[in-house]
């Protein structure tokens, strides 16, 4: 069993890195700074987990602190650049923040040298990370199968919240690029005045307030893989510099005379139609051929029926590790809104409505009310006889759903006239407000006490 040290500031990422890795088997230890890690004595650990931007600390130094123990680093947007060098000064890899559960599994496994859980192993065919069989995924499982090995630019379609970055992070580990570094950066996310001195780098004093030289994203990139999402967001002298870099392998930059040549496979992704912003001219022509070499099109959630529960169950486990729930169920109810619901914000907002569901839940079922889905508005057409489909394996926690519901009615009716609502409650072990929620979407009205006589 491998022991791991996370090294971590923050307690809330601390706390939900640690549930994850023990919940596949890992011995872990924690500490907040470098002191407290140094103290743990890193080097005799398996594995060392450490934040970039600890707390007016430098989180590189425990590449020499934890030596030869190899250090595996997490990162945000803001300190990428730190990453690259933490690489080439030997971290055996990084892991981007807001962390992603699946992904942090494989490549703790992978650096550790532990197989991984049986448990969470992809299905065969099935990308690590990426959940759902339905046709339609298949198609898009098939197509990185093949693109992967081939090197080639791809640009990956769908609408928000659909996991195109999921989908680039396949597509870079089946490649040969795999253990070159995979840069991901969000076009959205980046102010149009410093997005190409982000991408493409800056000499020093090339413009106000540029006091050192930087190395840009794409030279980062250079052996590796560059996953650009959200490029229709980016600004057309942007794009020229990147056209330059897809046709001739030529970066320079900003303030700088000298070419320098670099080998990276990019990955593009929109939520936007590139060829109607072209026509606009919002977009180049030309680098939209260039980025439509192998096209990958990711269908929205509401078109998945078949998937829709598997991948709501996965990701509700994962929030119950994170909020220390376990054990929390769907409802009959709940499980029949998510299937009628049409989530425009495709499975990230499914995965929000899951965690408003732990937090509100009182007992061990999540109920509808708790999901909070809008019902006025996104919501497919659904007789209200349709029965979510299921497998086998779900009819027992179906009959039990139907059961406990008829169980609380029954009880309650029997019950009342002798007790109070506070009793009520207590036997039936959730709170006064849960009691009366659930009276209210049951249809059970409180037995009227007789008014006393003056």
């Amino acid at each position: 069993m491998s022991r791991i040290l996370i090294v971590e500031n923050e307690d809330a990422t601390r706390h939900a890195l640690k549930t994850l890795l023990e919940r596949h088997a890992y011995r872990v230890e924690e500490a907040a700074s470098l002191d407290a890690a140094q103290a743990l004595a890193p080097q005799t650990f398996d594995l060392v987990i450490c934040d970039l931007r600890l707390a007016g600390e430098d989180g590189t130094q425990m590449l020499a602190l934890s030596a030869p123990t190899p250090v595996l680093v997490m990162t945000d947007h803001a300190s990428l650049r730190k990453a690259v060098v933490a690489l080439k000064e030997g971290a055996v890899d990084c892991i981007a923040k807001p962390l992603d559960d699946d992904d942090v599994v494989t490549t703790v496994a992978r650096v550790s040298g532990s197989p991984g859980p049986a448990r969470d192993a992809s299905p065969p065919g099935v990308p690590s990370g990426m959940i759902g069989e339905c046709a339609a995924m298949q198609c898009v499982y098939e197509r990185i199968r093949k693109t992967a090995p081939a090197d080639v630019t791809v640009l990956v379609q769908g609408e928000s919240g659909t996991g195109k970055e999921l989908v680039a992070r396949a597509l870079h580990r089946q490649s040969r690029r795999a253990k070159a570094p995979l840069i991901c950066v969000n076009c959205a996310a980046i102010p149009e005045t410093l997005i190409e001195s982000e991408l493409f780098g800056h000499e020093k004093g090339a413009f106000t307030g540029a006091n050192s030289a930087r190395t840009g994203l794409v030279e980062a990139a250079d052996g590796g893989t560059l996953f650009l999402d959200e490029i229709g967001e980016l600004p057309l002298d942007a794009q020229a510099r990147l056209l330059r870099v897809l046709q001739e392998g030529e970066i320079r930059r900003i303030g700088s005379v000298e070419t320098r040549y670099v080998d990276v496979r990019l990955i593009a992704a929109t939520h936007r139609d590139l060829q109607s912003l072209s026509r606009s001219g919002e977009f180049r022509l030309d680098l939209y051929y260039r980025l439509n070499v192998m096209q990958i099109d990711l269908p929205p959630l509401r078109e998945r029926d078949d998937d829709i529960l598997a991948i709501a169950k996965i990701l509700l486990e994962r929030a119950c590790a994170r909020h220390a729930r376990p054990g929390l169920r769907l409802s009959r109810a709940a499980r029949r809104d998510i299937l009628g619901y049409a989530w425009p914000g495709n499975v990230r907002e499914l995965e929000n409505a899951l965690e408003r569901g732990v937090i509100l839940a009182e007992g061990h079922l999540i109920h509808p009310d708790d999901l909070g889905l809008p019902s006025e508005r996104a919501s497919r057409a659904t007789p209200p006889s349709a029965e979510p489909p299921h497998s086998s394996d779900d009819e027992a926690s179906l009959d039990d759903d139907l059961s406990l519901e008829d169980y609380f009615q029954h009880f309650v009716l029997e019950h009342q006239a002798q007790m109070s609502e506070t009793e009520l409650a207590q036997k039936l072990g959730i709170s006064r407000k849960c009691l009366w929620e659930r009276r209210q979407r049951l249809g059970i009205p409180r037995k009227k006490q007789p008014r006393r006589m003056a």
